[in-house]
């Protein structure tokens, strides 16, 4: 120890080899001071307003899709009007059949009713002679009685003719096949010439065009899921659709312990097809969170870490567990404190225990005019 100006001077000797070194301790080389590691900014955890989301994953398919056939029996299709992808309105005709024989029966049950009619007026005139006769004393209640009857009959058999030919007129009609509403072909087994039987499918039609998603949840989530609530969906094809949930599926699958949840669509512009596979996101509100920088947070061996700094500028790592991302942000579930002193970048670069340097965080530069 040596006395310097009145004051005290503290020596440090260290042995080197066979001799020693000696300085003062305010005079020590850098080496024999820690450096620090790296400059860093910190910030603190912030509480923030985050949506809450449940992903899923479902198939693109028809809201409702309309099987039409034919119901005229063992008739050949003569014209095929539409194919697959086509968009058609309700009462487009979508094929015809042949319709010579029924045009011919139409024509013969047509030709019945006027007979029927003939034989009517006739009755009816052999009806009002008898009823005068009958008053003047020259036929008897039973001959009225009996022309009343014929009356009756053929009257009736009028009645028949009509209905015959009322018939006829709708097995002509069904020769064309007809689209039941608006929407968009998405089958056909309809072939010129060949020769169909009642109930025979000839199209598939998805009903207005609509396309719905239908998305498989937990029986865990299924209970935050509100009817109305907006959806965003990735389609397979890379389209971006909006949505709304339609319903919720009132069971669970017993197997799979999955719940199908029904999303209409509000678009079906696009490459976005019945039978794709696609992502989606259904909104639930929002929520009070505490987050940190997405730079902040650092993935190592699978888990994540943050790092915070203590006394003496050294850092500690911190294994948290992060939730969901927003706006450059991440949410921390647990592991940190609300008032920790977080490393804002540049983690990956860091051990336990290194010390850094802080510096204050940049103050953003007003935009020039």
């Amino acid at each position: 120890m040596k006395k310097v100006g009145g004051g005290l001077a503290v020596w440090v000797c260290v042995a080197l080899g066979g001799g020693s070194v000696a300085w003062a301790a305010d005079e020590r080389p850098a080496s024999a001071v820690s450096k620090p590691s790296l400059t860093v900014t910190v910030t603190t955890p912030q509480a923030s307003s985050m949506a809450q989301k449940i992903s899923a994953n479902g198939n693109l398919v028809a809201w409702q899709e309309a099987i039409i056939g034919a119901e005229a029996n063992g008739l050949k299709i003569n014209e095929v009007r539409v194919n697959v992808g086509d968009r058609v309105l309700r009462g487009d005709v979508l094929a015809v059949l042949q319709a010579d024989s029924l045009q011919a029966e139409l024509a013969q049950a047509e030709a019945a009713w006027a007979e029927a009619n003939a034989s009517a007026e006739e009755a009816k005139a052999q009806a009002e002679r008898a009823r005068s006769l009958q008053q003047q004393g020259f036929f008897s209640a039973a001959q009225l009685s009996q022309a009343l009857a014929a009356q009756a009959s053929a009257v009736a058999r009028v009645q028949s003719a009509r209905a015959l030919v009322q018939l006829h007129n709708v097995r002509l009609s069904q020769t064309q096949v007809r689209a039941p509403d608006a929407g968009v072909i998405s089958a056909r087994q309809a072939t010129v010439g060949s020769v169909v039987g009642a109930g025979t499918e000839l199209f598939r039609l998805i009903r207005q065009g609509r396309i719905e998603w239908r998305a498989e949840v937990t029986a865990a989530e299924l209970g935050r899921i509100q009817v109305g609530a907006p959806v965003q969906i990735t389609a397979a094809s890379g389209q971006q659709l909006q949505g709304k949930v339609r319903m919720v599926a009132p069971s669970v699958d017993a197997q799979t312990r999955n719940a199908l949840v029904y999303v209409d669509l509000l678009a079906q512009t696009g490459s976005a097809r019945a039978g794709m596979y696609a992502q989606g996101e259904i909104a639930l509100g929002q929520s009070q969170a505490l987050t940190v920088p997405q730079t902040a947070v650092v993935v190592r061996d699978g888990f994540s870490y943050v790092y915070t700094v203590g006394g003496e500028q050294k850092v500690s790592q911190i294994k948290v567990q992060t939730g969901r991302q927003s706006g450059g942000r991440v949410e921390v579930v647990s592991g940190l404190k609300a008032d920790a002193r977080v490393v804002a970048s540049g983690g990956a670069f860091l051990n336990h225990g290194d010390t850094v340097r802080v510096v204050d965080a940049p103050v953003p530069t007003p935009a020039s005019k």
